[in-house]
């Protein structure tokens, strides 16, 4: 084959690559790609059905879910946000000074979260009354900080022995 073939080639092959690539731009856009907008984040302040949760783990998971909606909703952020900033104490530490607030506040609001979630969980019939006590009590007394490691770390047993 000559240069002059090669290059006639050549030339095909990057116009029928170009072709295609305004193919698939136009079904894109025509397939609606042009208009994408993410979801909403949802009210954390909106109390979510609970799924039905069958046994310790799934309870867990409801528990841990519905304290960071409440702990979300009283310092007026989104779970996913209150979720990021739990994820090292850098990010927690930068979160709180963004939120202008002092540990013991934080604190105090990420309890609030623990509290609503065994309440949420006694109203879907996940968490009895004695479970519940037991729980409400050992939030009161138990360190924050002992709890962000536990949810950092997926480490729940010791929600799970209460509840189970």
């Amino acid at each position: 084959m000559n240069a002059r073939a090669l290059l006639s080639q050549g030339r095909a092959l990057v116009l029928a690559c170009a072709v295609a690539s305004l193919v698939l731009v136009g079904a894109y856009i025509a397939l609606g790609g042009g208009h994408y907008a993410p979801l909403a984040s949802a009210d954390p302040c909106q109390t979510r059905q609970w799924r039905d949760p069958e046994g310790t783990v799934k309870v867990a998971e409801q528990v841990a879910l519905s304290s960071l909606d409440g702990a979300a909703c009283a310092l007026g952020v989104s779970r996913e946000e209150l979720t990021l900033a739990l994820a090292s104490d850098g990010d927690l530490e930068r979160f709180r000074v963004r939120q202008g607030l002092t540990r013991e506040q934080l604190d105090e609001l990420l309890r609030k979260g623990l509290m609503r979630a065994v309440q949420d969980g006694q109203k879907a019939g996940a968490i009895n009354g004695v479970e519940g006590f037991v729980l409400r009590r050992t939030v009161e007394r138990l360190p924050v900080q002992d709890v962000i490691e536990a949810y950092r770390s997926g480490e729940l047993d010791w929600l799970l022995r209460m509840i189970g």
